[in-house]
């Protein structure tokens, strides 16, 4: 739900529309676009206050808390496990590129603009498009000076980093190890290929998924905010694994979910359904609402 939607859900105001494709890189910015930017501030303490009440009635104020404390902290925590490792292979385009030093070139500039974006706090496709990091032209042996007149790089952010692509690219040439041209396996497949590769883990997971479904609807938040579904993926299709290292499912479980960054509130949630759908005995660690 974005902020228009929840300033009119829960204040009964409506923003002003108009301005949020506009390029916000241009200087100066019109008052036009200072207005409208300032309108998405000037409600944010009468929203926040509408927030926390709605929290305290549904009683989950401690669940926001920890969800607040899980965002402040997430550069000081290490990836989870199951984190995709290859994050430039999610370039638009890149099914383009056939070959391996071509992949290295994008590899190398995709994460010399993620460096530049994250410094200067800045959309990184507004530093170096994606089209640019896929262009083929770039590969030959140039220098700096000829990579600004190709026109996916005669921007002036482009041309203003002309040196960093340089370098970028001239480590990509240079690199001893370049990428395979298939992304390594990192996970199970997609849950379709299940039943024929894996028929007792495509069980493991419907139970899992309708277990859930039913808490979400009770509690009032969506399945995917209970607790990642690619973690739950994984715990289903890894259970027979998962299950003898530990003699106790229910501390293997939730073992297993802290370890992906679960927090204490969807722990307290899923782990006795999730157990349950896994071993396939009753939920014995299951409440009624109220508490009983």
């Amino acid at each position: 739900m974005n902020l228009a939607a929840m300033v009119e859900r829960l204040l009964g105001l409506g923003l002003t529309k108009g301005h949020g494709a506009a390029d916000w890189s241009k200087r100066p910015l019109p008052s036009a676009w200072l207005n409208y930017a300032a309108l998405d501030v000037e409600l944010l303490i009468e929203l926040r206050a509408a927030i926390s009440r709605v929290l305290a009635e549904q009683g989950k104020t401690d669940w926001a808390a920890q969800e607040f404390e899980h965002l402040r902290s997430f550069e000081s925590r290490p990836p989870p496990a199951a984190a995709r490792q290859d994050r430039w292979r999610r370039t638009s385009g890149i099914h383009k590129v056939h070959d391996r030093r071509g992949l290295a070139a994008v590899r190398e500039l995709w994460t010399a603009r993620d460096r530049i974006a994250q410094r200067r706090d800045i959309a990184p496709r507004r530093i170096l498009p994606d089209s640019a990091i896929i262009d083929r032209r770039h590969r030959r042996q140039i220098q700096s000076i000829d990579l600004v007149a190709l026109p996916v790089f005669g921007g002036r952010n482009q041309r203003r980093s002309a040196a960093v692509w340089w370098a970028a690219l001239a480590a990509a040439r240079e690199s001893p190890d370049p990428p395979e041209i298939a992304e390594p396996a990192n996970g199970p497949p997609p849950p379709g290929r299940w039943v024929r590769r894996k028929p007792a883990a495509a069980a493991r997971l419907d139970a899992a998924r309708a277990a859930l479904t039913e808490v979400s609807q009770r509690v009032r938040v969506p399945t995917e905010n209970l607790v990642s579904p690619d973690l739950v993926r994984r715990l289903c299709w890894e259970w027979e694994d998962i299950s003898q290292s530990s003699p106790d499912p229910i501390a293997a479980v939730e073992a297993y979910l802290r370890t992906g960054q679960a927090r204490a509130w969807q722990l307290e949630l899923v782990v006795p359904i999730l157990t349950a759908a896994l071993t396939g005995a009753p939920d014995a660690g299951a409440q009624g609402d109220d508490g009983s």
